[in-house]
């Protein structure tokens, strides 16, 4: 079979042949790989910046796909750490980390939605008690993952959802995906009286962005939970000591270690089926698997889907 192999977190990954995957471990399965998205979290694992990065070379990167199981069912899985992942013809999966798919999925939509989507469903289910009628603020909503986040948040109930990015242009188009508003970071005051924040962003801009937003709050009375999720403007935030304590600010964390597997799995049927349906909109971009070094750095606004 073919693969798409690392042999260094500073190279992009090389199309070759790979021996074939075997199943080792009771609840294992060989399965086919249709579609395997190339998401945040699949970069950072290859090139050795997220936590759960094992380090361990040669590596197959890919962190889900939707397969085809031996009894040629479609499935969604999701792998552990591991060195063979799904940039592959066949790989290797723990059926108890998969999910049958609802007839008619499209692979390449699941594949591309399922990981994004995920981050701000799993948010507001698992790790908040989120309530319909509640206000939210997504910062970094023009990413892939923050577009679908604004009509998950409305899916949820929310009353009302502010998009903030640095791009005004990319900004004004999320109205059509069900934001309430748009503002840059420089006018981040505008969106103080949210109960919520989706923070896909963190570094600088977000700390930047919380003193400004704290202190033009109505009531600072009132609990403002800012979930952290995504670090795209850097790892570590210079977050000021008089933001804990002028307001009732509660920062926590959203990933892999704060939400357990069993209750990631336990979200995915339903997510799933929305993504299947159409109730939220997925961007993507499906190119073969061969053509993986040339795409492997390349960003858009469309979430790539590798198709061996």
């Amino acid at each position: 079979m073919h693969a798409a192999v690392l042999t260094s977190f500073d190279t992009a990954p090389v199309y070759r042949e790979h021996p074939e995957p075997a199943a080792t471990a009771d609840h294992e399965v060989v399965v086919d790989v249709l579609a395997a998205g190339l998401h945040h979290l699949t970069r950072a694992k290859a090139n050795g910046t997220h936590y759960s990065s094992t380090g361990a070379f040669p590596l197959v990167p890919g962190v889900d796909a939707v397969v085809r199981d031996p009894a040629g069912n479609l499935r969604y899985a999701a792998l552990d750490d591991t060195n063979l992942g799904t940039f592959a013809d066949r790989t290797v999966i723990d059926v108890r980390r998969s999910i049958p798919l609802p007839d008619g999925a499209d692979p390449v939509t699941i594949a591309a939605g399922m990981n994004p989507a995920m981050s701000s469903w799993v948010a507001l289910r698992r790790r908040i008690d989120f309530r319909a009628g509640q206000r939210v603020l997504i910062l970094g909503a023009t990413g892939s993952a923050g577009r679908m986040a604004i009509r998950i948040a409305k899916l949820f109930g929310a009353a009302r959802v502010i998009a903030a990015g640095r791009d005004a242009t990319r900004l004004a188009a999320l109205t059509a995906l069900g934001a309430d508003e748009t503002i840059t970071f420089d006018r981040i005051d505008r969106a103080a009286d949210v109960d919520v924040v989706l923070d896909y962003v963190w570094g600088d801009p977000s700390a930047r962005a919380m003193l400004p937003l704290l202190t033009a709050r109505a009531d600072r009375a009132v609990p403002l939970t800012w979930i952290q999720i995504g670090s795209i403007a850097g790892e570590l935030a210079a977050v000021p000591s008089i933001a804990l304590r002028a307001a009732r600010l509660q920062l926590i964390g959203s990933g892999i270690g704060s939400v357990t597997p069993r209750d990631f799995l336990a979200e995915l049927p339903e997510l799933a089926a929305a993504l299947a349906s159409g109730t939220i909109e997925v961007p993507a971009r499906a190119v073969p698997l061969a053509r993986i070094g040339q795409e492997w750095s390349t960003e858009t606004g469309d979430r790539l889907v590798f198709v061996p």
